[in-house]
């Protein structure tokens, strides 16, 4: 089966600063499975939330799939992560702990066609390291177009 399916979240590496990341399963009905294989989802406003010890992941967007019937999804539901107990465990501890957050970064189908989520635990970054970031961004392209000035 062909793995072109790559959705990624964009906004998460400028708005928060990675620890740790996980691969998730998750767990979808029919026409959504569909409708990801078609590339009609989005994760850019998602984040993950635990609900009685299991991972959830909250506003995930996956388009209804057209050719469906009366059968459809809803677009917005909460999905379950699949992960191992201590897995979860560990990410519970941190979330509770330390004010972590966990955001999908990547929603991809493996190579045997199931859809696979990639989470990180993340930190929130505060103004100035975005400032830094953006500084840092600016002066590694100025960089790279003097180093291909002078090639």
């Amino acid at each position: 089966m062909k793995n072109t399916i790559n959705i990624k979240n964009r906004k998460a590496k400028f708005e928060y600063e990675f620890l740790e990341t996980y691969v998730a399963g998750i767990k979808l009905a029919g026409t959504e499975i569909k409708a990801i294989r078609m590339g009609k989802a989005s994760i850019t406003e998602s984040f993950c939330e635990f609900q009685n010890n299991e991972l959830f992941v909250i506003n995930m967007h996956v388009e209804e799939y057209s050719h469906a019937t009366h059968f459809n999804h809803n677009p917005k539901s909460e999905r379950k992560l699949l992960m191992q107990k201590r897995e979860l465990k560990s990410l519970e501890k941190n979330v509770k702990n330390s004010g972590l957050t966990i955001i999908p970064i990547r929603l991809f189908i493996n190579d045997r066609g199931i859809a696979k989520l990639k989470i990180t635990l993340a930190k929130g970054k505060k103004l100035y390291d975005k400032r830094e970031t953006i500084k840092d961004r600016d002066s590694k392209r100025r960089l790279d177009r003097i180093k291909k000035d002078f090639n």
